[in-house]
C-alpha cells in the first residue's frame, strides 16, 4: 500500500472517528437520563463526517459509500434546523456548508461520461457487489429519511424506535460489503455502530413499558 492509499485511509478513519464520537455522545447521554435522547451535536458531527466519507469514497471510487452520503448531508442540516440551532451558525458558513458538496460534485463529475464509468465500473467491485452495497448504502440512509419524516410529522427532532432498527439491519449488510471489499474503513465504524444501536433499541422498549 503507497503513501497515497495511507492518506485516503486516514481520511475515512477520521470519518468514521466523528461518526463513531456522535454515537458515543448519544448513548453517554442517553444512558445518563435513562431514555433516547438527540443532542445538537449528534447533528453537527454527523455533517462533517459525511463530508469526509464521501471524500473517502470518490478517492476509493466507491459509488455506494458516495450514494449514502449525498442523500443524508442535507437532512443533518434539516435536523439542526428544526433544533433551532441552524439559524445560530454564521450566514457565511451555513452558505459554505450548502454549497461545498454541490461544487465538489460539479467538480468531480466535471469530465462526466468518464468520472462515471470510473465509478460504476471499477474493476475491484464487481457488480453483484456493487448493488449489494447500493441496496446497503440506500437502506442504511433510509433511515435518516425515516427520521426525518417522524421528526417533521412531530415537530422536533428525534430519533424513533424504527431509526434504530433500520440502523441495525443495514450495517449488518454494510459489515458484509466491507468484509468482501477488504474496507477496513466500513468495518471498524460499523462494528462499534452495531453495539449502540442494540442499546438504543433496549433503552426505548424499556422507555416505553
Amino acid at each position: 500500500m503507497n503513501n497515497y492509499n495511507w492518506y485516503i485511509y486516514i481520511i475515512g478513519f477520521i470519518a468514521q472517528g466523528l461518526f463513531s464520537s456522535r454515537l458515543i455522545i448519544q448513548w453517554f447521554l442517553s444512558e445518563k437520563q435513562k431514555k433516547v435522547v438527540t443532542p445538537s451535536l449528534f447533528w453537527v458531527l454527523s455533517l462533517l463526517a459525511s463530508f469526509l466519507l464521501f471524500v473517502y469514497g470518490y478517492l476509493r471510487d466507491d459509488f455506494a459509500i458516495m450514494l449514502g452520503q449525498s442523500l443524508t448531508y442535507f437532512i443533518y442540516i434539516r435536523n439542526l434546523q428544526l433544533q433551532g440551532k441552524w439559524e445560530k451558525i454564521h450566514i457565511i458558513l451555513r452558505i459554505a456548508i450548502y454549497m461545498v458538496p454541490v461544487l465538489l460534485v460539479v467538480y468531480y463529475f466535471n469530465n462526466n461520461v468518464i468520472d462515471v464509468d470510473k465509478l460504476l465500473k471499477n474493476e475491484a467491485i464487481p457488480p453483484w457487489l456493487l448493488s449489494l452495497g447500493i441496496i446497503s448504502q440506500v437502506l442504511f440512509t433510509f433511515r435518516f429519511v425515516y427520521q426525518w419524516l417522524y421528526s417533521e410529522k412531530h415537530k422536533e427532532s428525534t430519533l424513533p424506535m424504527g431509526f434504530w432498527l433500520l440502523s441495525n439491519l443495514g450495517s449488518l449488510l454494510i459489515l458484509i460489503y466491507a468484509i468482501i471489499r477488504k474496507d477496513p474503513v466500513l468495518l471498524v465504524g460499523h462494528l462499534m455502530g452495531i453495539s449502540i444501536y442494540t442499546r438504543n433499541i433496549i433503552l426505548l422498549v424499556k422507555q416505553n413499558d
